[in-house]
């Protein structure tokens, strides 16, 4: 029986997480529970459950993940707030199913130095799909990741075609249902960029040797190619319980988490080169990966002005990656990579992009 604490449990990410351990009752048991601010749900989550250990926002997760007795800690609280209770998890010695990307991206050798081997599980699909396809092979073979993008809403257009996109286009992914800093990051393509240092970060693979490469049917979640020419790919239908699911139990599968691909049907899948001149993002996250330090929190947070602008009405859709590059050259990085000199990097580059922003320069 694998303890289970849920943090982010009212999200996208927690409430399938709560799917999974629900329909494997002898398997999963939830311990913890916490949510940004819907105290309600929260509550009848934990009413379901038989969970007296909860926790509202991100400083009391922190404390929950200190407190509560627990073999896996699930983060799937969104934006960088997750950092305090990655570390919080990988401090206690439990097991991490990563969804909150950000907390490794801003959080960088902070995270990756203390983390010991193992201890992280992605949960992104993309991410789970390298690991899964890693087993496959020693690290010394891998020759390059290649990461998946479905292309999001604006697939083929050209950058001119952007500049007039709506917020309610932008929300209207083919393919996933997320919230809308995500959802917005996919069809700017910041999300992949997110990813591609993601990536760097969990597996240890030069920024050179890690691709991306549309494909819109998503059902090839991600691929390594390794030195002797094959590639190993992993495919299902989207769908993140599978994932959610490795993330709680890793290495072990949960029988009947997903459904698998119906191989009777004719189907065809593609694959397009990025258009790097369209969306920018993928190629602007590798210059700040390399850069390393404060640059990817200072790209994420600069980000989230940009997103919460361009739905407000303030900003046009690809004003937003204009923006993340202004704030992005502007910065100049502290010296020791502190929590204290993370928040304030972050302080910093919002109230750049802010001023960006209001200046009308994006």
């Amino acid at each position: 029986m694998r303890r289970v604490l849920v943090l982010g449990s009212t999200g996208s990410i927690g409430t399938q997480a709560l799917d999974v351990i629900r329909a494997n009752p002898g398997r999963f048991e939830v311990v913890g529970l916490s949510a940004g601010s819907n105290r309600t749900v929260l509550q009848a989550q934990a009413d379901e459950f038989g969970v007296e250990s909860i926790a509202l926002g991100a400083e009391e997760a922190e404390q929950l993940v200190r407190d509560v007795e627990a073999d896996v800690v699930l983060n799937g609280i969104t934006g960088s707030v997750g950092l305090g209770p990655t570390l919080a998890a990988l401090e206690s010695g439990r097991t991490l199913a990563l969804a909150n990307k950000e907390s490794l991206i801003v959080g960088g050798d902070l995270v990756t130095a203390i983390a010991q081997p193992g201890q992280i599980v992605p949960v992104d699909s993309e991410h789970s799909a390298i690991a899964q396809a890693l087993r496959s092979g020693d690290r010394a073979e891998v020759r390059r990741l290649v990461l998946t993008a479905s292309g999001g809403p604006f697939r083929g257009r050209s950058r001119e075609s952007l500049a007039s996109v709506t917020p309610a286009e932008a929300l209207a992914h083919p393919t996933w249902d997320m919230g809308r800093v995500v959802t917005t990051n996919s069809a700017t393509l910041v999300n992949k960029g997110l990813e591609v240092i993601e990536a760097h970060l969990l597996f240890q693979v030069p920024y050179g040797e890690i691709d991306v490469v549309v494909h819109p049917q998503s059902i090839v979640h991600s691929m390594v190619e390794f030195s002797d020419g094959s590639t190993i790919a992993q495919a299902s239908p989207p769908d993140m319980r599978l994932p959610i699911s490795l993330g709680l139990d890793w290495p072990h599968r949960v029988s009947g988490v997903g459904r698998p691909l119906d191989w009777t049907a004719a189907t065809s899948w593609t694959f397009e080169p990025l258009d790097e001149q369209a969306f920018p993002a993928v190629k602007l996250a590798k210059r700040v990966g390399r850069a390393g330090g404060t640059f990817p929190a200072v790209f994420n947070a600069a980000n989230e002005q940009a997103v919460d602008a361009f739905h407000e009405g303030r900003l046009g859709f690809t004003g937003i990656v204009e923006t993340v590059e202004r704030v992005v050259e502007k910065h100049e990085a502290p010296g020791a990579l502190t929590r204290e000199s993370l928040a304030e990097a972050e302080r910093w580059a919002r109230e750049a992009a802010d001023r960006a922003i209001a200046a009308g320069s994006a």
